[in-house]
């Protein structure tokens, strides 16, 4: 495998670099990764698909399925959702993994083969070829594109069945499953399959394949689509919501409950027996105290016990008594003035005339 990265990449990966391995494949990043793993770095782990796609050769041609689901993580999107995307009349795929980039790259794929029959002047483009393109443009963004596909169509060569993966890597077998069901979608490929399967013998797997992934993978579930590519045939048959696999239940009971009510069905008395009773009273402290002669706040501080209660309001009744005498000592305005003036006099009459 061929790794290129960035210039920056490039530069820092320079001192990977050896005489011996000066050459046509470069893998500066393989060893930066290598180092990053080696300091502690994570790393990328790989994404849930929520697809369940399964695509079978039978007899006379190619039977591709894939459920409906689209999931957006534990949300389901869209119930209905079309994963069998056309390529050609002759040629479908089926795509798991992020919808816009399996639905861009099948449409680009598309118009390239369009273009690619017209310069070959032929009437059919051999299915290999959009196998090679498909694979070319996913090896050629490293992965970063999310689209694993199952792609199936007839030709010269016959029904042939490829499995491409979003490293651009392929398989070309006779049944192909992939997407977060694979497991219990291959285990009946696998039990079912063989060479001489009629039309309706490879539906039938097709639809076992599929409930399999359906009911044993959470973001696979709703309908069954299906398409069916005939050798002799000049396009294939869409099967759109081919099966129902997961059908809404029926309520049997009815409930007629009006809006913004509950209704009590049951109701029940307890009799409690009191074993003890205990009363608090709380104390009537202010949690300030201000006193008009002296500016000075005495907070109250809470106690647990009603003894402290007890012995702090003896307290503050002392000092609020200490202060009233502390009034009282101290005279009043006009008390003073006249005093003070008392006072002059005598000074005045004791002076020497």
């Amino acid at each position: 495998m061929i790794v290129i990265g960035n210039h920056q990449n490039y530069e820092q990966g320079k001192q990977f670099l050896t005489p011996s391995s000066r050459c046509g494949f470069n893998f500066i990043n393989c060893k930066r990764n290598a180092q990053l793993l080696a300091q502690g770095y994570r790393p990328p782990r790989a994404v849930t698909t929520g697809t369940s796609i399964v695509g079978i050769i039978y007899e006379n041609g190619v039977i591709l399925g894939a459920d409906t689901r689209a999931t957006e993580g534990p949300i389901v999107s869209d119930k209905n959702c079309s994963k069998i995307h056309r390529l050609q009349d002759y040629i479908y795929c089926c795509g798991a993994g992020t919808a816009a980039d399996t639905e861009h790259l099948t449409q680009m794929t598309s118009s390239e083969l369009d273009l690619h029959r017209l310069n070959i002047n032929r009437e059919r483009v051999p299915v290999v070829c959009a196998s090679r393109m498909m694979r070319s443009t996913l090896f050629r963004y490293q992965g970063h594109i999310s689209a694993a596909l199952v792609m199936g169509g007839v030709d010269k060569a016959g029904p042939q069945i490829y499995c491409i993966y979003p490293c651009g890597s392929n398989d070309k077998i006779p049944y192909a499953a992939m997407g977060s069901g694979t497991l219990a979608a291959m285990s009946v490929l696998e039990h079912g399959w063989h060479a001489q399967l009629s039309l309706d013998e490879g539906k039938q797997l097709v639809r076992e394949a599929i409930s399999a992934g359906v009911f044993n993978d959470l973001g696979s579930g709703s309908n069954i689509d299906m398409c069916v590519i005939s050798c002799g045939k000049a396009k294939a048959e869409y099967l759109r919501t081919e099966t129902i696999t997961s059908e809404r239940g029926e309520t049997i009971a009815k409930y007629a409950i009006n809006p913004n009510t509950t209704v009590v069905k049951s109701t029940s008395i307890l009799s409690i027996e009191v074993l003890n009773k205990n009363t608090y009273e709380l104390p009537r402290l202010p949690s300030t105290m201000f006193s008009s002669s002296s500016a000075r706040f005495l907070p109250v501080e809470p106690h647990a016990s009603s003894g402290h209660h007890m012995l702090q309001e003896k307290r503050i009744e002392q000092e609020e008594e200490q202060m009233q005498e502390d009034d009282d000592q101290i005279p009043s305005g006009s008390q003073a003035a006249a005093k003070s003036k008392n006072n002059e006099d005598e000074q005045t009459e004791q002076k020497p005339q």
